[in-house]
């Protein structure tokens, strides 16, 4: 057994052999060599190769590159093609010696250009990562450097490979560079900084048991298997706090963060919902600030990290940073994207090509952007990764990227929603085209706008953009209501004149005649002028022509059950102070609120459960136990009391809408005892339930007024 054996043991045989064909050709080429401490340079891609093989999870063929790379970068004329590398081992070295010649002249200015370079050059992503590794060494050993060359790394590593970094989801490898530039770059403050680290290290571990404890038989009664561990800032991070907040070290309450770390299987609907169970012990035991809430599950980051930040205060009134996450996506969060093998097997190929095809959408979208490059790639792997993409230019020269088959539209509302819904075409390279004019890779594109333009249920047949589709529904819906809302105050006028009322039994007749589904589509009929207002009192008369003889309805179609019942004229008073009592209990199939208009039913077993007027169940319960009916009616005083009822949300998948959504309910006397979202990826949209407590329902009506108004809520419901 060889080095090569002792130092890659996770590779096959075949790897090994790969890698020692490799190594042995740079011993050849680079013995002669050394680096600045004088000792032999071979050692450099050693170590570089160790990182990619055991740090971040790169195959046999990335090492056998890095060793051929330094081979070929210091001797071009090596001859490594009669070794039969393979293609893929072939490309990676190309990128790397091409990447190695590109010396930019000004870090600071040219960070983003510069990472433009080293994407255009790498054909294949991995040659990005490998240029990390090498960094990273070159960090380690950077006390053998001249100053002027250090300094020079320094700078270039927190510019730009340190973004990199993050970008990729290398969050280990981010996390050392960045602490070896602060020790560095500032060595008083590192060591300020880190000694209070190790002096606090002990109150961490306190504060962390003292938190968990209350939570400990929830868990464990839901069968959900945890860990928690302590993620602390890196100095850098509580540097910048310090500076950014002009505060000292105790002045930064979130030095620390408590994270849970759940195992379970790696799907994605499991994953969700059981973050969002831990969630809603979370904040149920603790206050939490909702303002503070980051969700990245439903979410993820460009470079794939996923995770529930929340911010809650325990019981002595400290604030503490919460993270919860499953164990896949811990390791995403830890080693990157390369993490994935390890859930889906390393010799795979189609996993090697989504992950090479995640990885590179994540370098092509700029430093610090809010795209997704991720969310196809979580997808069961029995989809295919998206058809090509298609680059495009505004005339400012800035680069969109949409998918395959977009069109002019698409981009108009990739720009912004204002622009996509006022759009009325557009140029390409300078040529006026039509709206639904599709998009090639290297178009310039202006869009052109009016003033009086609206959204036509026809774009619907060729944009190919979530966000496209989405909007255009939201404005048709907006405008559809607005129709339906612009004929109900007609009609009222109408029937105001006419001296009639229009029943529901009548309305029910109209419908079935105009072969409308809904009452709103009627209304919205008559404010477009497709049912003419002057008919409608003819077709209720003709209604009325055709109904049931009074004497022959039947008793139980009564709508004032409750009111006619004689057999019950004691009437039930509940407040706000005793809904946990004995003698009543609000029933959770409808969770009513004070000021709702309810009614008791009641049980053998339970006594009088209290429903809302308005409950799914209540015509079925008047119908068939009219006999257990009970009057209620609320008292004058609201009390102290608070009532859990649900939402049912659904709005378009925006990054902000969630913690819109949650700003709102903490902006008034409310609090949020359980969150879920589900993603409906058909439809762009969030499906989100949420239960909250009220005082009443003037606060609860103010919550859903105010949610309502959200520009990326489509509906709102109590459930």
């Amino acid at each position: 057994m060889d080095h090569i054996d002792v130092l890659f043991p996770r590779y096959d045989q075949a790897g090994r052999e790969l890698v020692r064909a490799a190594y042995l050709i740079a011993e050849e080429a680079l013995k002669d060599h050394t680096r600045s401490n004088g000792q032999p340079f071979i050692g450099h891609p050693l170590a570089v190769a160790r990182i990619a093989c055991d740090e971040i999870g790169l195959s046999a063929e990335c090492v056998a590159a890095v060793f051929l790379h330094e081979a070929t970068r210091f001797f071009p004329d090596t001859d490594i093609a009669s070794a039969k590398f393979g293609k893929d081992v072939y490309t990676i070295v190309d990128g790397l010696n091409k990447i190695s010649t590109i010396k930019p002249k000004d870090t600071r200015l040219e960070a983003e250009n510069y990472k433009r370079l080293i994407v255009s050059y790498s054909k294949d992503p991995r040659v990005t990562v490998l240029k990390i590794a090498d960094r990273l060494e070159v960090m380690r050993s950077l006390d053998m450097f001249p100053k002027l060359s250090r300094e020079r790394k320094i700078l270039e590593t927190m510019m730009l490979y340190i973004p990199l970094a993050h970008q990729l989801g290398l969050y280990n490898i981010k996390s050392e560079m960045e602490d070896i530039y602060f020790r560095h770059a500032e060595p008083e403050q590192y060591r300020a900084i880190t000694n209070k680290l190790k002096s606090t290290e002990r109150d961490r571990q306190k504060l962390m048991t003292q938190f968990i404890e209350p939570l400990k038989q929830k868990l464990s009664d839901e069968g959900i298997s945890y860990k928690l561990k302590i993620r602390t800032k890196t100095a850098l991070s509580i540097y910048k706090k310090m500076q950014k907040q002009k505060v000292a070290f105790e002045g930064v309450f979130d030095v620390f963060a408590i994270r849970f770390i759940i195992d379970c299987e790696t799907d994605r609907d499991t994953e969700h919902a059981l973050c969002w169970k831990v969630f809603s012990y979370v904040t149920e035991e603790y206050e939490s600030d909702t303002k503070r809430l980051r969700d990245w599950i439903s979410n993820p980051k460009p470079n794939g990290y996923e995770s529930l930040h929340i911010t809650v205060k325990n019981k002595e009134g400290s604030f503490l940073e919460v993270q919860i996450r499953t164990k896949r996506m811990d390791d995403m969060a830890e080693s990157g994207l390369a993490s994935h093998w390890s859930y889906k097997g390393i010799r795979h190929e189609a996993t090697l090509d989504k992950w090479l095809g995640a990885v590179r959408k994540a370098l092509e979208s700029p430093l610090g952007s809010d795209s997704d490059p991720m969310a196809a790639y979580y997808e069961d792997d029995v989809l295919e990764l998206p058809a090509k993409d298609v680059f495009v230019f505004t005339p400012s020269g800035e680069l969109r990227k949409l998918p395959a088959g977009a069109s002019v539209l698409d981009f108009a509302f990739d720009i912004h929603s204002g622009l996509g819904t006022r759009c009325t075409g557009g140029k390409i390279n300078g040529k006026a085209v039509r709206i639904n004019e599709k998009l090639n890779t290297g178009d310039v594109v202006e869009i052109m706008s009016g003033k009086n333009q609206k959204p036509s249920a026809d774009w619907l047949n060729f944009v190919v953009t979530g966000k496209a589709r989405t909007k255009i529904k939201q404005k048709l819906s907006e405008v559809e209501f607005q129709h339906a809302a612009d004929g109900k105050e007609l009609l009222e006028r109408r029937l105001k004149n006419w001296k009639m009322e229009l029943d529901d039994e009548t309305l029910a007749a109209i419908l079935k005649k105009l072969q409308l589904k809904t009452i709103n589509a009627f209304y919205a009929a008559v404010g477009k002028g497709e049912v003419d207002v002057s008919d409608v009192k003819s077709l209720i008369t003709e209604a009325r022509s055709h109904e049931t003889p009074q004497a022959e309805i039947p008793e139980k179609k009564s709508q004032g059950g409750i009111r006619e019942h004689k057999g019950n004229d004691d009437i039930l008073v509940i407040d706000a102070k005793n809904v946990r009592g004995l003698d009543y209990r609000m029933a959770k199939c409808c969770n009513p609120v004070f000021g709702d208009d309810v009614f008791g039913f009641v049980t053998i077993k339970e006594g009088v459960k209290i429903h809302r007027m308005s409950c799914p169940n209540a015509a079925r319960l008047m119908e068939m136990y009219p006999y257990r009916i009970q009057k209620v009616k609320w008292s004058d005083n609201p009390g102290t009391g608070n009532f859990q009822t649900g939402l049912r949300v659904t709005a378009a998948q925006e990054p902000s809408v969630i913690n819109e959504i949650m700003d709102i309910v903490n902006s008034f006397r409310a609090s949020i005892r359980m969150f879920n979202v589900t993603e409906n990826q058909r439809n762009g949209t969030y499906d989100i339930t949420m239960k909250i407590a009220v005082p009443s329902n003037l606060e609860l009506d103010k919550v859903i007024s105010q949610i309502r108004n959200l520009r990326n809520v489509l509906k709102i419901s109590r459930m």
